[in-house]
């Protein structure tokens, strides 16, 4: 349709409009690196995971995943490149969030987006998707995996065909199913997404070709990513429905979560579909318009993506805000055909709205920075007065949450750059002075079932290796009853001669509570520190053998 090709701008300023987009996506990925990070919430299996790869340890053969690795790539390979420190995972994400943007870019560039109108897009993107993921997580990866993948599709299906152009299929299945091997959820419904613009796309174009291609190189790397690993237990850890794998999906979580929440989601659809109804004059014309139908079908598919994927993957709960991007290039495009964004101004004027739009994912971090520059600027002096500061009465029994401008520095080089509360700090440091610690060095046996896993390289003890070990803890994700009582059974027969122990009481079973009491009973806790969590205050219990000898760092608490 003639909405979607817009007034092209001279070439000159499409150069540099072309330019500035790459800046902005490499400039919004790189802030990460010009500043420190409160010590992040679930990051540990991030950093565990590639920790072992990187140690050239193998996924179900040396410890249970209930998933794809692919997430673990990228990291491991940074671990490699730079070293196994927590900053090295904000290296990673940079580079992933790089790729992120510029596979967006390419897919605005297939659906031939007017220059100006893609960079103020671009700006959407980042600052509402990218810019705030600091950290890699697989919630996040999947996504990535999936824009890399559909920018391949996209340029095979909508670009005049060439000698070469079987590479982009070529990439295409190999990157979608790089984000099904990186969680199922996210990557099942990319999949489906480009299953559909290729049945699309064999329909309007009589052949078959396309699909064949993408399933045959999805299949061929399915081959090469799993094949090696299904002598180790991949049928047994690879979640797909079986015993203990429970499904923990509702259809009345779906439900209500898409009526009672999704304002912006069902804004769109609505936005979308009247358009659709008021531009469209003849149905078997949009239908032949292929850049329009994929442009169409592709923008609706992430919408509905997007309202089943905050539901199956819910932690951090803006994961599936992707959306956004692709809703705004898409009513732009339609609604404002003759728009020139390609003159300056009116770019500068798009851009500034923007940002006024999504100020409050900058501003949360411009209120952390002025905190630990100004902490007086942020006290609310008078508490007499009644105000939005003030009308709430922390009392005894609320839940009081860290205070993280209070928290410090470790000389620890795997913690660079990343505070925690002086507690975990000191913990930390009385843990590594334990005798136990020194005697036994590198021979240690420990089972560390808190968030601090970097004490491994900081301790330099050997992580436990099996197919039976799962990567993780938390009961019913990536441990079941078979494996925590094979810990219960390991702690009875004192195989452990030290073991961290995080207690979260508000979270069902993030690590076994059944665990927990296997310790008590056998083990002696031997002291307590905060866990470094920006949530509230839960302690990580340090316990040893009964019989162990100079582990004493305080009185045994009871």
């Amino acid at each position: 349709m003639e909405a979607v090709l817009t007034k092209e701008p001279l070439t000159g300023h499409r150069k540099l409009i072309s330019i500035a987009e790459v800046l902005l996506i490499v400039g919004f990925a790189l802030v990460p690196l010009f500043v420190s990070f409160p010590y992040r919430i679930n990051i540990f299996l991030s950093w565990e995971g590639a920790y072992r790869m990187a140690n050239g340890e193998l996924p179900y053969k040396d410890f249970g995943l209930p998933m794809g690795y692919a997430f673990w790539l990228v990291p491991a390979m940074f671990f490699k490149l730079f070293g196994p420190y927590l900053i090295t995972l904000v290296k990673a994400q940079v580079f992933m969030n790089i790729l992120a943007g510029l596979s967006f870019r390419s897919i605005l560039k297939s659906v031939k987006i007017n220059p100006g109108l893609r960079l103020v897009s671009i700006l959407v993107f980042c600052i509402s998707y990218s810019f705030f993921n600091f950290w890699p997580w697989y919630n996040h990866t999947v996504i990535v995996f999936q824009l890399i993948g559909m920018a391949f599709l996209l340029k095979y299906l909508l670009r005049k065909p060439k000698k070469w152009s079987w590479l982009y299929m070529a990439g295409a299945g190999f990157f979608v199913f790089l984000s099904v091997f990186t969680k199922q959820d996210g990557g099942g419904l990319a999949l489906m997404l480009c299953l559909a613009l290729l049945l699309y796309s064999s329909l309007v174009d009589r052949s078959i070709r396309s699909m064949a291609l993408f399933l045959g190189f999805f299949a061929l790397a399915a081959i090469i990513f799993i094949g090696p690993f299904l002598p180790y237990g991949f049928s047994y850890w690879f979640n797909y429905g079986q015993v203990p794998h429970y499904s923990r999906l509702s259809a009345l979580d779906f439900i209500t979560e898409i009526l009672g929440n999704s304002q912006w989601l069902k804004f769109y659809l609505l936005v979308v579909g009247l358009i659709v109804f008021q531009q469209v004059k003849s149905v078997k014309e949009a239908f032949h318009d292929k850049t329009f139908m994929v442009f169409f079908l592709m923008t609706l598919g992430i919408l509905v993506e997007a309202a089943l994927y905050q539901v199956t993957s819910y932690v951090p709960p803006d994961n599936n805000i992707f959306f956004h991007s692709f809703a705004f290039a898409f009513i732009m495009a339609m609604l404002f055909p003759k728009v020139p964004f390609h003159r300056p101004w009116v770019m500068l004027v798009a851009c500034t709205l923007v940002m006024v739009w999504w100020s409050g994912t900058y501003w949360k971090y411009t209120q952390r920075i002025m905190q630990k520059a100004m902490p007086g600027l942020f006290v609310v002096e008078n508490k007499e007065v009644v105000s939005k500061n003030t009308w709430s009465n922390q009392g005894e029994g609320s839940v009081q949450k860290p205070n993280t401008s209070e928290w410090v520095y470790t000389d620890l080089k795997a913690f660079q750059k990343v505070y925690m509360p002086e507690s975990t700090v000191k913990g930390i440091e009385k843990l590594m002075n334990l005798p136990l610690v020194k005697e036994k060095g590198k021979a240690l046996k420990v089972l560390n079932m808190t968030e601090l896993t970097p004490l491994a390289y900081e301790m330099g003890f050997e992580l436990p290796k099996s197919q039976e070990h799962p990567l993780w803890y938390h009961k019913g994700v990536c441990a079941f009853d078979k494996e925590v009582e094979d810990f219960c059974q390991k702690i009875r027969q004192n195989e452990y001669d030290l073991v961290l122990f995080e207690y979260l009481p508000g979270l069902n079973n993030f690590y076994p509570f059944e665990v927990r009491e296997c310790l008590k009973k056998h083990y002696q806790q031997v002291d307590t520190f905060d866990a470094p969590r920006s949530d509230g205050l839960n302690p990580i219990e340090v316990f040893i053998r009964k019989e162990a000898p100079g582990g004493e760092l305080t009185e045994v608490v009871e």
